[in-house]
C-alpha cells in the first residue's frame, strides 16, 4: 500500500463533468502519480495571488497505478476550496496535490480470496455512506470489479433524493453483478413506490438493509460526522465488532 505524504505534485485537469446539482466530477493527469489503494485521499492546495494558501482533503474515486485520478467534489457554501473546484475549474488548469494519504480506511484485494472450487473465503464487505461519502467507497467498488473479486460487497447509500446520487449511471450499470448489492435510502424525496420509507438510516433500517453481525463483515462508513457517528453506534449496538467498523468523516471545505 502506497502512502506518499510529503511531495506536492502538479496535476493537470483532464476533464470535468456535473455530478449532482452541487457537485462536479474531476479527472486529473498526474505524471508522477505513485498509485493508490481504494479508499485513500489526497490534499489539494490552492494559492491566491497574494500568497495565501488553502489546503483541503478529498477522497479518491479511483485506485491503482494509472496516472489519471478522479475526484468528485460537493460544493460547500462559503467554502474556500470546493466552490472553485466545482464552479471555476476548467480542463487544462493545474492544481497542486499531495498523496495518496491514509493507510487505514482502505480495501485491497488479497489475491487469495477463492477456494479451489471457486468459493469465496474472505469476509464480506459492507459499505455505508451518506451523500458525497460514496467517493472512497466507489474506489473500493471499482477495485472489487477490476480484480473480479468474488468477495460479497453490499452498499447502503443514504442520499437526499435521486438527483443527488453520485455515480448514478455507474452504480446502475454494476447492479447486475452477483457480488454487489446496492440499496438506497432517501432522506427527503424517494421515487414513487420506493420500498424504504423516506428518512434517515435508523438502527431498524440498518438491521434490515445491511449484512448481519453474524456474517462478520468488514464495514466501511463514510459521510458527514453526525451520520457516521450515528451509523457506527447503531452497528455496534447490532452486534458488530467495533474494530471491524472503519469510519471516515468529512466537514466543510
Amino acid at each position: 500500500m502506497v502512502e506518499r505524504i510529503g511531495a506536492w505534485l502538479v496535476a493537470s485537469v483532464h476533464s470535468t463533468m456535473s455530478q449532482t446539482p452541487s457537485a462536479r466530477r474531476i479527472t486529473l493527469d498526474v505524471p508522477d502519480w505513485p498509485g493508490s489503494a481504494a479508499g485513500q485521499h489526497i490534499d489539494v492546495r490552492l494559492t491566491a495571488p497574494d500568497g495565501y494558501t488553502a489546503v483541503r482533503s478529498y477522497s479518491l474515486a479511483s485506485w491503482g497505478t494509472a496516472p489519471r485520478i478522479e475526484l468528485a467534489v460537493d460544493e460547500v457554501p462559503n467554502g474556500e476550496v470546493s466552490p472553485y473546484l466545482v464552479q471555476e475549474l476548467q480542463p487544462g488548469d493545474q492544481l497542486e496535490i499531495r498523496g495518496p494519504l491514509g493507510a487505514w480506511f482502505v480495501w485491497e484485494p488479497t489475491g487469495d480470496e477463492t477456494t479451489t472450487d471457486g468459493g469465496a473465503t474472505s469476509a464480506p464487505v459492507q459499505l455505508i455512506c451518506g451523500g458525497s461519502g460514496i467517493v472512497p467507497l466507489m474506489a473500493m467498488i471499482r477495485a472489487h470489479a477490476d480484480t473480479e473479486s468474488p468477495v460479497q460487497f453490499r452498499l447502503l447509500y443514504s442520499v437526499r433524493s435521486p438527483a443527488d446520487v453520485f455515480f448514478a449511471d455507474e452504480l446502475a450499470s454494476r447492479a447486475d453483478s452477483p457480488f454487489l448489492d446496492v440499496t438506497f435510502i432517501y432522506t427527503r424525496q424517494a421515487p414513487d413506490g420506493w420500498p424504504i420509507p423516506v428518512g434517515r438510516a435508523t438502527r431498524a433500517v440498518l438491521a434490515a438493509a445491511t449484512l448481519p453481525a453474524a456474517d462478520a463483515p468488514a464495514v466501511f462508513v463514510c459521510g458527514p460526522t453526525g451520520f457516521v457517528e450515528s451509523v457506527a453506534d447503531s452497528l455496534v449496538a447490532l452486534g458488530h465488532d467495533p474494530l471491524a467498523v472503519k469510519t471516515e468523516r468529512f466537514g466543510g471545505a
